[in-house]
């Protein structure tokens, strides 16, 4: 969050792309939800900014009317990704987007030797650097994963691989959610049956020596 509050600068008013929750808002300014998800906007927390029901590519926004458009791990779940691109450019001159390679997580541990089904879903996903090239970013900032994250993503739990064992930790990573239910099942089998017997920490002692890991997160930025 202290990465992309250092992103945003001194804009004031912010338009959330996406923003489900809430969890990546500024509370400190002025910010405005879009979210197509009536179930995420049911969620959000009393005191949370106001949220409109939206999709990213048809913005009810007018032309720079925002200081800095914020899209937070939600241009892979869009219908058009460039199109929505489009928008974030059309309603504010400042645009702030956190992604991830795709081929970075299809080498994710998980991915590689117990789901690989996950690989096909990812790899037809925009990467960050394909979001990058169609903004025009001028940075491109790696923000490596810390062992104890608390935001549940689906790399989150790369040195803590019990925690995919936990049905409601897999029902928070879309990767899970989207992939074939059977296939996730079976890769959990085998995952429990490796930390049973050892056999995944012996294969992965150098991950539990590190504090940090990249698990492919890229913070953009965008300016006109």
């Amino acid at each position: 969050m202290a990465e992309v509050l250092a992103a945003l600068g001194g804009a004031l008013r912010i338009a959330d792309v996406g923003a489900g929750t809430g969890s990546y808002e500024p509370r400190d300014r002025t910010a405005l939800a879009l979210e197509p998800s009536v179930e995420m906007i049911r969620q959000r927390p009393p005191g949370a900014s106001p949220a409109v029901r939206a999709v990213a590519e048809a913005l009810p926004v007018r032309d720079d009317s925002v200081d800095a458009a914020l899209a937070v791990l939600t241009v892979h779940h869009w219908t058009d990704w460039r199109a929505g691109l489009a928008e974030l450019r059309r309603i504010a001159p400042l645009r702030v987007v956190l992604a991830y390679d795709t081929r970075r997580h299809t080498e994710f541990w998980f991915v590689r030797e117990y789901v690989p089904e996950i690989a096909a879903l990812e790899l037809t996903r925009p990467s960050a650097d394909d979001i990058a090239h169609e903004l025009g970013a001028g940075t491109v900032t790696p923000l490596p994963v810390p062992w104890d994250f608390t935001d549940g993503v689906f790399p989150a739990y790369w040195r803590r691989p019990a925690a995919y064992l936990d049905p409601g930790v897999r029902r928070a990573c879309s990767a899970l959610a989207q992939t074939d239910p059977g296939a996730v099942e079976r890769g959990i089998g085998r995952l429990r049956a490796d930390l049973h017997s050892g056999r995944w920490h012996e294969r992965h002692r150098d991950l539990l020596g590190l504090d940090e890991w990249d698990a492919g997160f890229r913070l953009i930025v965008s300016r006109r």
